[in-house]
């Protein structure tokens, strides 16, 4: 019979263990845990993980990750000619306030994604990166792309609908229309002083992120450590919220199904605001009722794989010097090499990414949407705003409309 001690430590264990599983970490056998790229990160203490700086060699002495701001130099230090200021002290300094309020953590959660419409699996894609944060700072960043066949709702829109389904998110869904890509999410935090980042995506993406990640590393950015987090299995052909997604969200719009459109958003939102994201969606889409603006494969490339495969075959499609922008990660590149089911492409900054066929559109340069231009531009009052109006009016000439109706003395 097990002693209750021996309960506790098992208890203890298992905890720390499906704490690093979610962090896709491995067990080195002897209560240490390895990353993707098989490099030391973390050990069993207590029941916890206790990370340790990068770098540490399996069977080496354990170096734990120091506090910022608590390590003191050696005699011997002191008295060695002064380094260069590194990445690291930099970053020390850009997170230590004055007087030690509002002090920031040194680990940032992210979620970067389209959100085009966002969905009740988007709701369980954010409350994971809640649970991974842990009390830490958390922010979710909606990508920025606009065209009529994915991504019909533009950024300052589709935001606002993600405050409405999303509330207990609401100040950590950034409007900033410099993140485009995660590439530029990860720059930015390394900027800000942060020396990890975990990065939530679903399990479908997991491996994509995780490459793109860690390649750039120590290049783009600096961090001493990246976990690419999943948020749970997605499957496409599961009822509920493991199987919805945005794809089928658009679709039911296409159908002009209201029905199945409200099953993808939370119960939270009323029917009210459910049917005006329909609306939304529809008129980002440039849909009419029962009226098919585009193939199902344009529109939802996931329920239609066999006639965007022969599009692709037939070189239709994503030939050879194309700009194409990856519906994950935001990275726009142009097309270097075609596979039989995925493209290789390369950004203006000369950075290399691999996307499958299916996670690509052609890039969308100057798309006249609904908006097309910044909140900040479309102040009442502004000449920018007046061409706002007009343009999503249809008015051409405004000042003949005023004179028009301009008393006669």
């Amino acid at each position: 019979m097990k002693r209750f001690f021996q309960f506790l430590t098992e208890a203890s264990q298992s905890q720390a263990s499906m704490q690093a599983q979610r962090l896709n970490l491995k067990s080195d056998g002897h209560g240490g845990w390895v990353d993707s790229r098989g490099e030391f990160v973390a050990k069993t203490e207590g029941g916890k993980l206790v990370f340790y700086d990068k770098g540490r060699k399996v069977g080496g002495k354990d170096q734990p990750k120091e506090k910022r701001g608590a390590a003191q130099p050696t005699p011997q230090e002191k008295k060695a000619k002064p380094a260069p200021e590194t990445t690291a002290k930099k970053k020390q300094a850009a997170v230590e306030p004055e007087d030690g309020e509002g002090q920031q953590s040194d680990t940032l959660t992210v979620a970067f994604g389209r959100f085009n419409p966002p969905t009740v699996g988007h709701e369980k894609l954010l409350k994971s990166a809640k649970k991974a944060a842990v009390g830490g700072d958390l922010k979710i960043y909606p990508s920025r792309t606009q065209d009529p066949k994915k991504n019909p709702l533009d950024p300052d829109m589709k935001i606002s609908y993600m405050k409405k389904m999303f509330p207990d998110f609401e100040e950590n869904i950034i409007n900033d229309d410099e993140m485009r890509s995660i590439f530029d999410v990860l720059v930015a935090a390394a900027e800000s002083g942060y020396a990890n980042v975990n990065i939530i995506v679903g399990s479908d993406r997991q491996a994509e992120f995780e490459n793109l990640a860690q390649k750039y590393n120590g290049e783009l950015y600096d961090f001493d450590l990246i976990r690419v987090i999943s948020a749970g299995a997605r499957d496409a052909d599961a009822e509920g919220v493991e199987g919805m997604s945005a794809s089928k969200m658009r679709k039911a719009v296409m159908d002009d199904d209201f029905d199945s459109f409200r099953r993808g958003t939370p119960k939270s939102l009323d029917d009210g605001d459910a049917m005006s994201l329909f609306n939304a969606v529809r008129q980002g889409m440039g849909a009419k009722k029962k009226k098919k603006v585009a193939e199902m494969w344009e529109i939802a490339p996931k329920y239609d794989s066999k006639t965007l495969r022969e599009n692709y075959l037939n070189g239709k499609i994503f030939r050879i010097g194309d700009v194409v922008e990856n519906l994950n990660t935001g990275l726009v590149g142009e097309i270097i090499r075609r596979g039989t089911n995925h493209l290789i492409c390369v950004t203006k900054e000369n950075y290399m990414f691999k996307s499958w066929i299916r996670d690509v559109m052609e890039a969308v340069v100057n798309y006249p949407g609904p908006s097309g231009v910044p909140a900040n531009q479309r102040e009442i009052g502004t000449d920018a705003h007046r061409e706002y109006v007009m343009r999503i009016t249809g008015v051409k000439e405004i000042k003949n409309f005023i004179n028009k109706y301009k008393a006669k003395k």
